[in-house]
């Protein structure tokens, strides 16, 4: 079964990302798609190791950047139960 996602990206790697799916005959969903499921099948336990990380920096603009939000559980906790208010 399939669901909707919805990300924010910078328009000039989207544009990109489409170039490169069209020209291997997918959707960017089917892409996005097949990129996800290397990064959560392949034991892969840091982004920076992802074989996915060179085609990133392919269509990427300069340098990738990987932003991690370290939040402490506690935070997460707030910020769970004030999006249920």
């Amino acid at each position: 079964m399939d669901s909707k996602l919805t990300l924010r990206l910078n328009t000039a790697v989207i544009e990109q990302a489409k170039a490169y799916a069209e020209a291997n005959n997918m959707s960017l969903s089917r892409l996005v798609e097949l990129l996800l499921r290397k990064c959560t099948n392949t034991g892969f336990y840091n982004i920076e190791n992802l074989p996915i990380s060179d085609w990133v920096g392919i269509v990427a603009e300069g340098s990738a950047e990987y932003a991690v939000n370290k939040k402490s559980r506690k935070d997460l906790k707030d910020e769970f139960f004030k999006s249920k208010k």
